[in-house]
């Protein structure tokens, strides 16, 4: 998956931007306005994927901020260091369970393409979530090491 002119794009930070009317970087053919976007400026994601979504572009554009707000207090690590030359190529939902607005919990399989210079590779992950206070948190992730 390409981001086209969001990929070509970046902030002085280092991490690409994504103008409202770009596709999306979580790949769901939607515009970024229209789908990680609100989530992303604080109206929280009603579905433990989109939540998911959510996340991998944050990481896709650097927001720290973000990714430490929207993960459990009782599992988020004290810092996070992310590194503006890793680049998320790509999202691929591999599987769901659970998660949907009436649920209390999910989990959200999913393989994240990456690149960092020459060095390509694929987190593939199945993630928990969990609803409490009116709204979806990341718990935690087992990550397959193959």
């Amino acid at each position: 998956m390409s981001f086209g002119q969001a990929a070509s794009s970046a902030a002085p930070d280092g991490f690409p931007r994504v103008a409202d009317g770009d596709p999306c970087p979580c790949g769901s053919g939607v515009r970024f306005d229209g789908c990680c976007a609100p989530a992303l400026r604080g109206a929280p994601p009603a579905t433990a994927q989109k939540l998911m979504r959510s996340r991998y572009t944050a990481f896709v554009v650097g927001d720290e901020r973000y990714l430490e707000e929207t993960w459990h207090p009782g599992t988020r690590p004290d810092r996070l260091d992310l590194d503006p030359a890793q680049r998320w190529t790509g999202l691929e939902i591999v599987d769901l369970s659970a998660g949907d607005e009436g649920d209390v919990r999910g989990i959200v399989e999913f393989r994240a393409a990456w690149r960092h210079g020459r060095e390509r590779g694929v987190v593939h992950e199945r993630s928990r979530f969990v609803r409490q206070s009116g709204r979806w948190w990341y718990l935690d992730g087992v990550i397959d090491p193959s």
